[in-house]
């Protein structure tokens, strides 16, 4: 194997089983590999959504509305078009751009004075204050991000009442809904009813909804906008620390240039590897040898590593960093890094945008350098990776 074609993945999960497409697990789930089989899962609408703790909200009084994550069909259709103004990709050059290289800023100089920083704290801090400014939680208490680091913890357990373990982990995550709720949410909601803005909140507000649904709505963006940009600016820090010529690439490159470089690092390192879905109607997906049929009410992964990964979609060395690939441009050059169809992340330009900046700048650093390699550890719910330990150092100003 040629040593450009060799697999550069830094968070390669081992799955194991057969390597098809699309194959039914003994345990009655369908596990899905193949690009094709995955997009066509994603965009039918004879699924819903299953995982991500949707069994707990199912249990919500039904006078409660569910975060946008957990609906599906007409409702979830109509709160995407009406919330999509707020991420097109001329929002996010217009509005957001100059919010992330303020923030950004102010972090790196941070890291300029003190000569080293965790990587994991500067890129939660950046992506906090970029999703706090599009959500409208801009009137929170000090704290913020000690407490989402509570809320979103590096390993989960699992709340329950039958065990020691399963009353703390309860414990624990309700008292951490309370304390963002009344540090954060309560205090964004009273402000944005009496003067409100163009931000997610006001939306929310002039919706109708309450301020435990805001809640909710916050939290689950805040998963997708914190904690996932998060995870993947690190990721991509570590991958042009250790690097040179990627490093070279992405340095010297024109801002298409490095953005392709960013959705290649993204098609290998998903932050999120597991999609779940359940069928509503029996489904006919693409099989190594033809259709397959999915049958109606079956549970279905949707492994998003492998299928970003299948040289049928993605041409030769699927596991190598080659910008610009053919056959992954345009809004897909991530492949499947963004979900697709009616859940497909709507925020995919802004977390572009953000990791594009934060790392332009952080490398325009004098002598910045990685200083210890970082810890990984995984999350199996949702196939997704914790970036720990990575420690950069720069010249002190």
């Amino acid at each position: 194997m040629d040593r450009a074609d060799h697999d550069v993945r830094k968070t390669r999960r081992e799955h194991g089983g057969p390597g098809c497409p699309i194959d039914h697990g003994h345990d009655g789930t369908w596990q899905v590999r193949g690009y094709q089989a995955a997009r066509a899962l994603l965009r039918s609408t004879d699924t819903v959504q299953a995982g991500l703790g949707i069994e707990t909200v199912e249990k919500l009084p039904a006078r409660v509305r569910r975060p946008v994550l957990y609906r599906d069909g007409l409702e979830h259709r109509e709160h995407r078009r009406q919330t999509a103004r707020y991420f097109t990709p001329r929002r996010v050059d217009e509005h957001y751009r100059d919010l992330t290289e303020r923030v950004t800023q102010r972090h790196l100089d941070t890291l300029r004075t003190e000569g080293e920083a965790w990587l994991e704290d500067l890129t939660f801090g950046v992506a906090i204050d970029v999703a706090c400014g599009v959500i409208g939680l801009t009137h929170s208490r000090p704290g913020i991000q000690r407490r989402l680091e509570r809320f979103f913890p590096e390993k989960f357990g699992k709340p329950g009442f039958t065990s020691w373990h399963g009353l703390r982990w309860l414990f624990r995550q309700n008292t951490n809904w309370l304390r963002i709720y009344l540090a954060d949410v309560r205090p964004a909601v009273r402000a944005h009813r009496e003067r409100p803005a163009d931000n997610l909140i006001s939306h929310l507000l002039a919706e109708g909804c309450s301020t435990a649904e805001i809640l909710g709505e916050c939290l689950t963006y805040a998963a997708a906008g914190m904690v996932t940009t998060r995870e993947f600016m690190c990721v991509a820090a570590w991958h042009l620390f250790t690097a040179e010529t990627l490093r070279e690439r992405y340095e010297t490159g024109s801002e298409a240039e490095r953005l392709a470089v960013i959705h290649e690092i993204l098609r290998l390192e998903p932050a999120v590897a597991r999609l779940r879905r359940r069928t509503t109607g029996a489904l006919d997906v693409p099989g190594a040898n033809g259709p397959v049929t999915v049958p109606a009410g079956a549970l279905v992964d949707i492994l998003v590593d492998e299928a970003n990964t299948d040289p049928q979609a993605v041409g030769a060395a699927p596991t190598a960093i080659r910008p610009g690939r053919p056959a992954t441009t345009g809004r897909y050059a991530a492949a499947l890094s963004f979900g697709d169809g009616p859940h497909r992340c709507p925020g995919a330009d802004l977390a572009l945008m953000e990791t594009n900046v934060f790392l332009g700048r952080l490398l325009a650093l004098e002598n910045v350098r990685m200083l210890t390699p970082p810890r990984l550890t995984f999350q199996d719910e949702i196939g997704g990776y914790a970036i720990r330990g990575l420690r950069v150092a720069v010249d002190r100003r």
